[in-house]
């Protein structure tokens, strides 16, 4: 079944949250991101400083090296519990490893909110505000089935992931895309373990370009003749692409990717990517700001998206090659919306 893409649903979801007019006096908060560089995480980090401001909250902000990096997220954490901040934003490098200090979190009464990636298992957490990853990878996949038409059946899948670690976001995303193109993914907590000759290669990226590039130069080394190219981020897929330019064949391969962010919906409109899954990360912070002053001033917890284990914040494919079928927005809209 085609799900719709959940703009509207995630606009209006940020009106169930009725922010404090003013957090109580002294009210601090953490934000801790994968990294400070990637222009998803500094986004976030933009969209919870403009509302910590406009509530009154002092925040603290803080991020791995490079994504994956678990340790400095650990003592960001144990920063955070000895300054005694009210709650924690976090986007988790080891989404199972980084459970244990934010139980000593929740502990001590902090509210911790998973933002973009849900902690395994997501209970670890007081909320997920989140874009709903795994239906971000099914558009993806859908618009590749149809865009390949009878050749999907012959395709030559290079899948481009994040890290070995299998954070939630990078299985939701990969587990969606195999879905959504109609392969079957067996354990859908795990990516590779899929037993569809299509499938060429898995590779980690660390969702950079200079990952991507690295990853799909190994696939090639593999088979030269793929032709389809998932990829956990558009970093990445711009890595990718130059892989496949030095091969000297890029307009034969199909590139998808999710984030949304401005360089990568342009790279949609210049022909490097053919369609993205745009999510929504100023959203997802300036709502985890809220709902940690709303706690601060009466203990009041968040609660999920109806039917869903967290609050979706929304997901919208964007290409200009529409498809049947697999709700789209144009480029145009895509850029309008994009961040970055």
């Amino acid at each position: 079944m085609i799900r719709k893409a959940s703009l509207l649903g995630a606009a209006a979801l940020a009106t169930t949250l009725a922010a404090p007019a003013f957090a109580q006096d002294g009210t601090s908060a953490c934000i801790i991101t994968k990294t400070d560089t990637n222009p998803f995480f500094v986004k976030m980090r933009e969209g919870a400083s403009a509302k910590a401001e406009e509530l009154g909250i002092e925040l603290n902000s803080y991020a791995g090296q490079v994504d994956g990096d678990h340790e400095s997220q650990v003592q960001a954490v144990e920063t955070c519990i000895a300054n005694g901040a009210s709650g924690i934003l976090i986007t988790a490098s080891d989404t199972s490893a980084i459970v244990g200090p934010l139980r000593q979190a929740r502990d001590a009464g902090l509210l911790v909110i998973a933002l973009d990636t849900p902690l395994n298992p997501v209970d670890a957490a007081d909320a997920t505000f989140a874009t709903d990853n795994f239906q971000a990878g099914v558009l993806i996949g859908e618009w590749a089935a149809v865009t390949l038409g009878e050749e999907a059946a012959n395709a030559k899948i290079a899948m481009l992931d994040l890290a070995i670690s299998q954070p939630t976001v990078g299985v939701l995303r990969d587990q969606g895309f195999l879905t959504g193109f109609g392969i079957d993914v067996k354990d859908e907590k795990r990516w590779g373990d899929e037993e569809d000759e299509r499938i060429i290669c898995n590779e980690v990226t660390a969702g950079n370009e200079e990952g991507g590039r690295t990853a799909m130069e190994n696939c090639l080394a593999q088979d030269p003749g793929i032709n389809l190219v998932y990829t956990i981020n558009e970093p990445a897929a711009a890595g990718a692409y130059e892989a496949l330019s030095a091969m000297g064949n890029p307009e034969d391969v199909t590139i998808v990717s999710v984030d949304g962010g401005c360089p990568g919906v342009q790279n949609v409109a210049d022909g490097v990517i053919g369609a993205t899954s745009q999510q929504y990360p100023l959203r997802m912070a300036a709502l985890g700001i809220e709902a940690i002053a709303q706690y601060a001033k009466d203990g009041t917890l968040p609660e999920n998206t109806p039917g869903k284990d967290f609050y979706d914040t929304g997901v919208a494919l964007v290409t200009d090659q529409p498809v049947d079928g697999v709700d789209s927005i144009s480029v145009e809209e895509g850029l309008e919306l994009c961040w970055g």
